[in-house]
């Protein structure tokens, strides 16, 4: 699918270079990269944050409560 996006000169420019050194005409491949790792970080993220809110209640008061004073501790060495 075609679709029209605005970027600055100065990144077109690099972006024509980098595809030159690859050996391609225009950039689309490249936008395309960049899109498709864009989308999969994305996924990451998701999965990753939903996966910590399905801990929560995991762990008991006890052991919260030392992670906590541990943490505390530390920051407050922290400059």
């Amino acid at each position: 699918m075609r679709t029209t996006i605005e970027i600055p000169d100065t990144q077109r420019a690099r972006l024509l270079d980098l595809a030159a050194r690859r050996g391609e005409k225009g950039f689309s491949r490249l936008v395309q990269e960049a899109v498709e790792r864009m989308l999969a970080e994305d996924d990451f993220r998701e999965s990753r944050t939903k996966a910590a809110i399905a801990l929560e209640g995991s762990i008991g008061e006890r052991a919260a409560d030392e992670l906590t004073a541990s943490v505390a501790r530390i920051r407050s060495t922290w400059r």
